[in-house]
């Protein structure tokens, strides 16, 4: 059964950044298309970032591009959000998942964007 650990999140100010991670496990990790994903409380969870399985090609969401890259490490079974220029309307809880293949998904981990 694939797991995710989300971690990196935190409290930080306006024009701040953050870099996240999500750790891998019970797949084969290098095989599978990753995603990001975020949630504000009462609405949809949204993709806001996805990466192929070599980390070649990546895609993002209009409201991050530019300001958000994301990567992957096969070896370690991670990937990574960075983060940059955030706003408070990057505020929310954020997931990794697989998005072509979704499995149950993690805890996720809280980003606040705040003054």
């Amino acid at each position: 059964q694939v797991q995710f650990v989300e971690s990196g999140g935190g409290l930080v100010q306006p024009g701040g950044s953050l870099r996240l991670s999500c750790a891998t496990s019970g797949s084969i990790f290098s095989l599978y298309v990753m995603g990001w994903y975020r949630q504000i409380p009462g609405k949809q969870r949204d993709l806001v970032a996805r990466i192929n399985t070599s980390g070649r090609t990546t895609e993002y969401a209009d409201d991050v591009k530019g300001r958000f890259t994301i990567s992957r490490d096969n070896a370690k079974s991670t990937v990574y959000l960075q983060m940059n220029n955030l706003t408070p309307e990057d505020t929310a809880v954020y997931y990794c998942n697989q998005p072509y293949n979704l499995a149950t998904w993690g805890q996720g981990t809280q980003v606040t964007v705040s003054s």
